[in-house]
Parts: structure tokens; sequence; C-alpha cells
């Protein structure tokens, strides 16, 4: 029987192929996948995750391909992702997986969203695989309930984290592609990003849990790591890999 699949994802700064690596991976391999957003709004990705000549001042290469950019293009000229529903909707049980992907806007209504950390905790009390890629792995550090004695429910993992050597200090903004009246984004301009994850995941799994943050990772060398039942990855560059592996975990 297929397994169905909730993705979480970000109504303010999707980052395209980090929504579109493990959806269409996930597809392939004949999961049901639902999508989910904080407004039941289409996830439009950022205008830099659009942009095939953008080069991460980071990462210093160019992070988005071309057939990249053009798959993410078809899917919404398709309409594959214009009905999500609410987070707050979504009731856990109906799912055998919860999946949240990332991007710079996902800091700021999915990693502190109440509504995220119920269905986290409700993965794990279940037994459930749960997957987070880039940014969107800081939802687990706020994931807490009575039966982790209120320690994150990555405490003692080992999980991968957006590393501090990428993070930077200039003015962000989040301006979308595709936007409309009703599904416009944000206007809100950040210093960086809005937290450092490495630091907050580093203290979130103790002492007996592992952080991997390579900041060498690139697309020849993604950095993902399945420590059930967590499957967490680093960035864009390692989302290939990371539905891959999300795959692999939920196929065993």
């Amino acid at each position: 029987m297929s397994k169905n699949v909730l993705i979480l994802a970000s109504n303010v700064g999707l980052w395209g192929e980090e929504l579109q690596a493990p959806w269409d991976a996930l597809k392939k391999a004949g999961f049901n996948v639902t999508l989910a957003t904080p407004k039941g709004l289409t996830p439009l990705p950022l205008q830099l995750s659009m942009d095939k000549g953008f080069v991460d001042p980071m990462q210093n290469y160019n992070v988005n391909p071309a057939e990249v950019v053009d798959r993410i293009n078809e899917i919404l000229d398709t309409g594959e992702w214009d009905t999500p529903i609410k987070i707050e909707d979504a009731k856990m049980e109906d799912y055998d997986a919860l999946v949240l992907v990332g991007g710079p806007g996902s800091p700021l209504d999915i990693v502190g969203n109440a509504y995220v950390h119920d269905l986290c905790v409700k993965a794990f009390n279940q037994e459930k695989v749960l997957g987070a890629l880039c940014y969107a792995v800081g939802a687990f550090v706020w994931a807490r309930d009575v039966d982790t004695l209120h320690r994150p429910i990555i405490y003692g993992k080992k999980i991968v984290a957006h590393p501090r050597a990428w993070d930077f200090t200039g003015p962000l903004n989040y301006p979308l592609v595709r936007t409309t009246p009703e599904n416009a984004g944000t206007d809100l301009v950040t210093q960086g990003f809005v937290f450092p994850l490495q630091v907050i995941v580093e203290d979130a799994v103790g002492p007996m849990g592992k952080v991997y943050s390579d900041p060498t990772t690139n697309r020849e060398k993604p950095q993902v790591m399945y420590d059930h039942p967590f499957v967490t990855a680093l960035s864009v560059e390692s989302s290939i890999a990371f539905g891959d592996k999300m795959v692999e975990a939920l196929s065993a």
C-alpha cells in the first residue's frame, strides 16, 4: 500500500528546489504527497531561487541549474502546488511521514510555528519518519513535549544543519515570483538569516548527539543524514540527496 507524505512549505520565502526535489522524488517513488502551507496558499519560490545566473556569495558557484529552474516553472505552470491545505488543518494520523522544506522564509513561518511543532511531536510519538531540509531543521529544535522531558525531539540524534560559516550579516529581503495580491509574500527585511541554525541545533541535540555542518558541501558532495526517524540535509545543494534519502527511509 502506498504511503502518505505531508510536506510543509513556507509562504514567505521558499527556495524552489528545496520543495521541487523531494516533491518529485517522492511522487516518482509512488507515494501520495500532500502539500501544506501556513496560509493554505501556493508556496511561491524566492526570485533568487529562480535566477539561473545566481552565484551564491557564500558557496561561490551557481546554485540554480537551468534544468531545475525549468522544472519548477513547469510545476508552477501546471498548478501542482496550487491547492495546499493549511498547516493548522493537517492531522498527523493521516500520514506516514512529515517533511519540512527550507528557504530563507522558513524561519519566519515554519520554524516557530506552533502548529508545525505539534505535527512534529505527533509524528515523533507515532514513530513516523520526519525529514527537514536547510533552515526548516530549526523546527525540530522547538518541537518538545512531556514524553521527551521537554527536551527537543532531536535530543541525542545525529542531525545535519546549515553551517555557521554560510550565515551572513547583510540585509535580506524576500521577493517572490508570480505574486498576486492574495499571495504577495512579505516586505520584511532581516539582517541576514533570522538565526544561526547550527548553533541552536548543537544545543538541541545535547552532549550525546552530533551535528554535521560541512561548509565544503556542494552538489557533487551533498550532506544528508538518516538517524531514524530523522532525515536531515544541509541546503539547496543537498535537495536531491534529501529527496532520495526520504524515499529510502520510507521504503525500508
